[in-house]
């Protein structure tokens, strides 16, 4: 016989095992003995005021760091609270476990407390894998199941329900399974007949670029990039997390992969060849439009997720391996040789990387601040090294024009799910990644009201996050396409007037200023950046201002057509 340990030391110990040093948490009595098991183990335990933020925590934390982000709550309503986060790191592949309770297996269908629901089939469609721990002696085994499927790619949010009987029970210690291949992390190289397929569409292209995306974005893939762009002048473009996958300033940095649709309006040819490493074709590269992906462009893709590649056209070359280990075995292949005419070509194609920030000359209007003054304030005080958090629609692509880092997984934002509220989480997610780093959450005031409690989580436990609102009164991106489709000041359910989010922060305990006009903008940050705690910026911008996003995802319709013209998507046509 052994020594008799509950379920909650089980799930502990292999949390511990699989290297997880934080989770996120929102305290519920069917957890206890997890929690418990956590302080004893020496896994921190940082709490929140809702349980979609703490999942969004638990996201930003993945992303980045790169390893397990663990969310801990409650049954029922708790868990209901926090399939948001759930479907927003499944759709970005970032690996975050989910542990959430259940009421007790030997009430069921007794009505029991937070009861009554099967949580397991809500979670599969939002994740990766989801499951039950059917019995105490399984919670070993099956929680490494659950890291693995997290954790190798194509990686994803997981959900472990874990009933509280189950977690409560005590059992031998011998009888428990064992965590096996709790820390399996395979890292797949391509063939060397792709690799070499690769090098060759390279050298026989004229215009290539190279399109980062998140599954590039890790130290050891920005360190092989760096080698690689040593040798070879290849223009890389980036999209989302992979942002600073070169360092700002690079000579290959070619910014946000959106600048490749502005090529044509400058004179410059499309790309004949685009790799995409480690990125999906989908709406953040244009969709089916051709404008960021040219339709003319051979492909190469490079994708942990074999069903992903050659999703929306087809693809001259698909590469299911790790990004790193693909630029690494394609910077041997070619073995210095280049394109002809590749540094030519890349300074053509980084030629139209300035040209947005030209389109904004006036930093003030009658009726506010430019919001993409007011972004890049934000970006020249805390600098390339700080890690920045963008939410809202509008304001986040504001701020993602804006900013500029020297590593990747350092500016985190809106994937595919499109999720508004995600900013204080994913700030206090980041902060506690990087401790040693400058956080900035700069958001809009639509975004700010869904998890505004936060705030609290974030002076509860003394985290420096500098929150900035670009506070135009407005839903813009809703309000703005509004009165594109319908014309003059149209507007319904999309002003948002009177509030002051500065007196509600400081309400909070944070540091927190309210900033009109443009010239005090600089000052208001330097003293946020320096108050050594947390700190609120609340700045007032034009709301007529209209990002060209919202221009460009409304699309057009020649006059005399019957198209139907549709927020967000494509048109649909009139046949």
């Amino acid at each position: 016989m052994g020594q008799r340990v509950n379920g909650g030391q089980l799930l502990a110990r292999t949390l511990k095992a699989a290297g997880v040093k934080r989770a996120f948490a929102l305290h519920g009595g069917h957890l206890e003995a997890l929690l418990k098991g956590c302080v004893e183990e020496g896994i921190a335990l940082t709490d929140f005021r809702h349980e979609s933020a703490a999942g969004h925590a638990a996201d930003a934390y993945a992303r980045a760091t790169g390893e397990l982000g663990v969310c801990i709550i409650t049954a029922g309503p708790g868990f209901t609270n926090g399939i948001t986060a759930m479907a927003n790191a499944r759709l970005d592949g970032s690996p975050v476990l989910f542990i959430v309770g259940a009421p007790p297996l030997r009430e069921v269908e007794t009505n029991p407390l937070q009861g009554g629901i099967d949580q397991v089939a809500m979670a599969r469609p939002a994740t990766k894998w989801a499951f039950s721990i059917p019995a105490t002696e399984r919670i070993a085994d099956l929680t490494a199941m659950a890291v693995r499927k997290a954790m190798t790619l194509p990686r994803g949010s997981v959900l472990l329900e874990v009933p509280i009987d189950v977690l409560h029970m005590s059992v031998d210690e011998t009888r428990a399974q064992p965590p096996a291949g709790v820390n399996v992390r395979p890292c797949p190289a391509p063939a060397p007949a792709e690799t070499a397929a690769l090098a060759d569409l390279l050298l026989a292209a004229r215009r290539p670029v190279l399109i980062a995306g998140s599954e590039a974005a890790t130290p050891a893939c920005a360190a092989a990039l760096a080698a690689l762009t040593n040798r070879l002048p290849l223009p890389v473009f980036t999209k989302g997390l992979a942002t600073g996958v070169l360092p700002d300033g690079h000579p290959c940095d070619g910014g946000a992969a959106s600048n490749l649709a502005m090529l044509p309006l400058i004179g410059v040819e499309a790309p004949d060849l685009v790799i995409l490493l480690g990125g999906k074709l989908g709406l953040l590269l244009g969709g089916r439009s051709g404008a960021i992906v040219p339709h003319a462009a051979k492909l190469a893709q490079i994708h942990g997720d074999a069903a992903e590649i050659g999703r929306i056209r087809d693809v001259d070359l698909a590469i299911a391996a790790d990004c790193t280990e693909t630029v690494r075995a394609l910077d041997a292949a070619l073995a210095g040789r280049a394109p002809q005419g590749l540094a030519e070509w890349r300074a053509q194609a980084l030629s139209a990387s300035g040209l947005f920030a030209t389109m904004f000359p006036d930093a003030e209007t009658a009726q506010g601040i430019h919001p993409w003054h007011a972004a890049r304030a934000v970006a020249e005080a805390a600098g390339p090294d700080a890690v920045y958090v963008f939410d809202g629609g509008e304001a986040a692509s504001w701020g993602g024009a804006a900013a500029r880092v020297n590593a990747p997984a350092r500016v985190l934002s809106h994937g595919y799910l499109g999720c508004l509220g995600i900013g204080p989480g994913f700030a206090i997610g980041a902060q506690l990644a990087h401790p040693d780093r400058r956080v900035v959450h700069l958001t809009g005031d639509g975004a700010l009201g869904f998890h505004i409690q936060e705030f609290d989580t974030m002076v509860r436990h003394r985290l420096p996050v500098v929150n900035v609102v670009l506070n135009n009164q407005v839903w813009g991106m809703s309000i703005h396409g509004q009165q594109i489709m319908f014309g003059g000041n149209y507007n319904v359910i999309s002003k948002l007037e009177g509030t002051c989010y500065a007196d509600i922060a400081r309400a909070f305990g944070l540091h927190s200023e309210r900033v009109a006009r443009f010239a005090d903008l600089a000052p208001a940050l330097e003293r946020a950046l320096a108050c050594g705690g947390p700190a609120f910026i609340e700045v007032m911008t034009d709301a007529d201002v209209v990002h060209p996003v919202t221009v460009s995802m409304l699309g057009q319709v020649e006059e005399g057509s019957r198209d139907v013209l549709i927020p967000y998507y494509e048109n649909i046509p009139a046949d």
